[in-house]
């Protein structure tokens, strides 16, 4: 299943593949048997909302060869355009389902992110997340994990040596949970030593594995709730990005959705 077999669906100028989660996962098993090398970009609203205005973020997207929707505000807008997108394809989930594929043809990944240990006798959350990882997925194999500590990427030193450590360990697959744009930024630079390998910018989903950070119910996942239960957990960190900035940019979003069905309707011919 080539990673061009899949429309895109423009949201707001961005476009999202019209992909399933297990399209996704199929994508990859197939090119990583055939030698080919990928990344795999999962926009939420904040990402969406970014892309309006940073250059950076544009060529983030640019890079992507799978652009997935990690938003029921997204799917809902797409649906409202008469585009619709198949089904909400987030890193958290795709962190499971890709361990799995991968299981299958007994390919490696390698785990970077999650929380640094606090002492000696307990393992950091990358390790914690890849041991859970393999427990649940037989035949999954494990290059190597990682647990970069707060502000390491201001050091280039220590970023070139975390970034050269992966590369040695030439993983099938990479899962780096940093955070936006810090993981994609990082994927960036990773895909050029390895350009077989794919890449899956995941966010909190380190943290969700190793069981630092408990993720939303599934009938909040289900019904675009998950944003209410991961600014409950962390309302310092998220309610500035969430209430002042996001939740604005998707009722712009859904009430502009409609007017985008018309315009591609006055396209057709009569």
């Amino acid at each position: 299943m080539p990673v061009d077999a899949f429309d895109r669906v423009q949201l707001d100028g961005t476009g999202i593949d019209r992909i399933t989660e297990a399209e996704v996962v199929a994508v990859v098993r197939d090119a990583l048997a055939h030698g080919r090398g990928g990344r795999i970009l999962t926009p939420n609203v904040d990402i969406l909302r970014r892309a309006q205005r940073d250059d950076e973020c544009r060529r983030h997207l640019a890079d992507a060869d799978l652009i997935v929707a990690d938003g029921m505000p997204l799917v809902w807008a797409s649906r409202l355009s008469g585009s619709p997108l198949p089904e909400r394809v987030a890193g958290s989930s795709l962190i499971h389902s890709l361990s799995a594929g991968l299981g299958l043809d007994g390919r490696s990944i390698y785990v970077l992110g999650g929380v640094p240990a606090t002492d000696d006798s307990t393992p950091d959350g990358a390790t914690r997340a890849a041991d859970k990882l393999l427990a649940a997925y037989p035949g999954l194999r494990l290059a190597g994990t990682a647990c970069p500590p707060f502000g390491f990427d201001r050091d280039p030193l220590a970023y070139g040596d975390f970034c050269a450590k992966v590369v040695d360990a030439r993983p099938d697959l990479v899962f780096v949970g940093l955070g936006y744009p810090k993981q994609e930024r990082m994927i960036t630079r990773l895909r050029a030593g390895l350009p077989q390998a794919w890449f899956l910018g995941c966010g909190a989903a380190v943290n969700f594995v190793a069981g630092d950070i408990e993720r939303a119910p599934r009938w909040m996942q289900r019904t675009g709730l998950e944003w209410a239960h991961r600014l409950g957990t962390e309302p310092r960190r998220l309610a500035g990005r969430y209430l002042r900035h996001d939740a604005p940019y998707a009722l712009r979003l859904l009430a502009q959705a409609p007017a985008q069905r018309a315009r591609s309707r006055s396209y057709l011919p009569e």
